[in-house]
C-alpha cells in the first residue's frame, strides 16, 4: 500500500522496487519510509555479491535466510530496499550497487547527496 507521501528522488510518484522478494520497510514493494523507519529503508537497488558479502561483514547478513521472520535471503540480480546509510558507506567503500532513481524514495537525499545517487544510477534516461 502506497502512502500519500510516496514521492521519488524527481518529486514523481514512486514506483514499485520488487515484490518478489517482497522488499521495502513495510513490506509492500516500495521503499516507503516514515518516521519509525529509523534506517530510512530508501534506497532501491540491483543487488550484487560484492555489496552482500560487504554488508554481511558489517554485521548485516542479507545472504542467509531467515523463515521466523519471512525474510527468503537475497541474492544478486534481485532489486531491494536498501537502508540509504548502508548504501552510503558501500558507496564510500567502493561497492555500493546500482540504483533505481524512479523507485528510490525522496527521503534518501536526507542522507545520501543526488550526485552519488546520479552516479550509480540505472534508469536516468
Amino acid at each position: 500500500m502506497k502512502q500519500a507521501n510516496s514521492i521519488n528522488v524527481f518529486g514523481e510518484v514512486l514506483e514499485s522496487c520488487s515484490e518478489d522478494p517482497l522488499t521495502g520497510f513495510y513490506r509492500d514493494g516500495c521503499c516507503n519510509t516514515s518516521d519509525g523507519d529509523l534506517g530510512s529503508h530508501t534506497v532501491c537497488v540491483l543487488l550484487t555479491d560484492d555489496f552482500l558479502t560487504f554488508s554481511k561483514d558489517q554485521g548485516n547478513d542479507l545472504i542467509t535466510p531467515q523463515p521466523q521472520y519471512d525474510f527468503p535471503g537475497l541474492k544478486a540480480g534481485q532489486r531491494w530496499c536498501l537502508c540509504a546509510s548502508r548504501w552510503l558507506q558501500a558507496y564510500v567503500a567502493g561497492c555500493a550497487p546500482r540504483v533505481y532513481l524512479k523507485r528510490t524514495h525522496l527521503r534518501a537525499l536526507e542522507i545520501v547527496p543526488m550526485e552519488q545517487l546520479r552516479e550509480l544510477a540505472i534508469d536516468l534516461d
